[in-house]
């Protein structure tokens, strides 16, 4: 299970304030120093950046050649961190993620003993570039490494870098010869992230960027303690009830088992999200609330990282596939259909037995 989100609504004082800022700043900052190497892909990188902040992993997905790889490394030289990419192969074994023991010999003494040489998921920022090419015995390698952030090797635990993250990539369109991640680890990323093609003036300063001699260079604006310091913040941003009820009334509401459950999602869903969505929605909501130099959690966070949290968590059936209606499509309904808070809920009806009944205890 991830990590219990902390629901208090004391408000920030102090040196906290402050830091919100300082985050904010940085922000702008890290926009910047990304725009002399990625042009546009503004929303991409407000949720990298969400989710780092928030101490979570990844899933990019987008057709070849949208800067995927060089989006993540930039963002690794940005940051200040170590990084490591990862080329999922169909040879791909699990000790070349996370390292393997080799017997060493000590020449002056002549003994033998066992080493353990580090794999690339020891850095702050791991890219597992398209994941869903291995099988899926090294998939799982990822799985102790991205939950418990160690990984174990010969019956020894090791401790991965702090901060540490896990960027995957995936390609939408060449599904032969893949691999796909199975629902328990794609519930392991907190976001799922969709790359898009570039606007035609985007496309235009890509194409004068990359095909002349200049190379720009990326200043550093934020270490890794930087980091630790600003996901204790993230972590301390209140939540009141009504923002925390909506969050978990939108991941509730895509449970097709559940007798109140919207009639579309009845139609179109097979499986909805599960708890691990509320807690994300809300951590996803603070880093984005701190992003943006607010100081609490609005219904409007909320609603800006319902897709990428979502998305990837609902399984939708043949009728979906048959009207065309993806995960997406359904996100945006259950917005459309999920009254902000009690009072609107009565007003419009809207408001299922099941909250009715948890709100009147």
């Amino acid at each position: 299970m991830s990590d219990t989100n902390s629901n208090s609504v004391d408000p920030l004082e102090g040196d906290d304030l402050a830091a919100v800022q300082r985050l904010k700043g940085a922000f702008s900052l890290l926009k910047a120093e990304m725009g002399k190497v990625i042009v546009g892909q503004h929303a991409v990188l407000e949720e990298l950046l969400i989710a780092i902040f928030a101490r979570g992993h990844c899933l990019l997905i987008g057709v070849p050649g949208l800067a995927k790889t060089l989006m993540i490394h930039t963002l690794a030289d940005a940051l200040n961190l170590t990084y490591n990419r990862i080329q999922f192969t169909p040879d791909l074994m699990p000790s070349d993620i996370t390292g393997t023991e080799v017997i060493q010999e000590d020449k002056a003494t002549g003994l033998r003993q066992f080493k353990f040489l580090r794999g690339p998921v020891f850095a702050h920022i791991v890219l597992a570039d398209e994941v869903n090419r291995t099988p899926p015995k090294s998939q799982a390698a990822l799985l102790e490494a991205m939950q418990e952030r160690q990984v174990t090797v010969g019956g020894e635990r090791h401790r991965l870098p702090d901060p540490f993250f896990v960027l995957a990539t995936q390609n939408p369109i060449e599904q032969e010869g893949t691999y796909p991640l199975p629902e328990a680890q794609l519930d392991r990323f907190m976001l799922n992230i969709l790359v898009d093609y570039p606007s035609e003036d985007e496309e235009l300063d890509i194409v004068r960027l990359t095909t002349s001699i200049h190379k720009p260079t990326v200043a550093k604006v934020l270490s890794g303690n930087d980091i630790l310091g600003l996901q204790e913040i993230v972590r301390k941003v209140p939540v009141a009830d009504h923002a925390a009820r909506y969050a978990i009334r939108l991941t509730r509401s895509t449970r097709r088992a559940k007798e109140d459950a919207p009639g579309f999602i009845r139609d179109f869903v097979s499986w909805g999200a599960g708890p691990r969505a509320s807690q994300y929605l809300v951590l996803a909501a603070k880093a984005r609330a701190v992003l943006h130099g607010n100081y609490h959690v609005s219904i409007d966070d909320i609603r800006a990282v319902a897709g990428p949290v979502l998305r990837h968590r609902i399984i939708t059936n043949f009728n979906a596939e048959a009207e065309g209606l993806k995960p997406d499509d359904i996100v945006e309904r259950l917005i459309k259909t999920i009254p902000i808070d009690d009072h609107e809920a009565e007003q419009s009806g809207k408001l299922p037995k099941l909250f009715r009944s948890a709100n009147a205890g």
